[in-house]
């Protein structure tokens, strides 16, 4: 176990030197990697929303597509915990349920937005940040006060994730031994 530790801690390393750390500009935007759907793909939300539910299309619900850098996702499979540099990306999209010969069901459309979760020690005090992309493929973190900072904290299965919405990872999670106590808290009283 010690072994593989140490190779996952050197894997990290050497993958934060060959560039898959996330990329910060010198005006503090991220840069929106290019090539996140070829990351690992952990799984979709239709018609999800932590706001009123009345604010989504019943009709046609949004699909909500996470993937993390892979990087990333080995080590949380060895050991239940997100590495410094851990880097999310949430692809909203349309959904349709009629064209071509689609008679039940929703597919896939257009991205709606795009949104980043990032963790970063030393540049953000909180530790983890939340980028949305609505005006292009570079932006800045959400302030610390922002309502995305304070849901992920108060709600997050695994330090400041929404592990919870991924089967694979919450079993993970759940083994190791790394769920939040106040998500287990919260679980045992639904």
């Amino acid at each position: 176990m010690r072994l593989k530790l140490l190779l996952v801690l050197a894997a990290m390393t050497l993958s934060a030197q060959t560039g898959d750390a996330p990329q910060f500009n010198s005006g503090d935007e991220l840069a929106l990697p290019k090539g996140y759907r070829e990351w690992v793909y952990l799984s979709s939300g239709l018609g999800m929303t932590y706001g009123p539910a009345q604010s989504t299309d019943a009709a046609n619900p949004n699909f909500d597509n996470v993937f993390v850098k892979p990087s990333s996702y080995r080590a949380f499979l060895e050991t239940g915990h997100w590495p410094d540099k851990t880097m999310f990306i949430l692809e909203i999209r349309r959904s349709h349920g009629k064209g071509s010969i689609n008679n039940g069901g929703h597919y896939q459309g257009d991205v709606v937005s795009v949104e980043a979760a990032v963790k970063d020690e030393k540049r953000f005090p909180q530790k983890w940040a939340y980028i949305n992309f609505a005006r292009g493929d570079k932006a800045k973190p959400l302030p610390a006060t922002s309502s995305c900072n304070s849901c992920h904290s108060q709600n997050a299965a695994v330090e400041n994730t929404f592990v919870q919405f991924y089967p694979t990872l919450l079993d993970i999670a759940t083994e190791k031994k790394t769920l939040n106590p106040a998500y287990v808290a919260k679980s045992a009283a639904e």
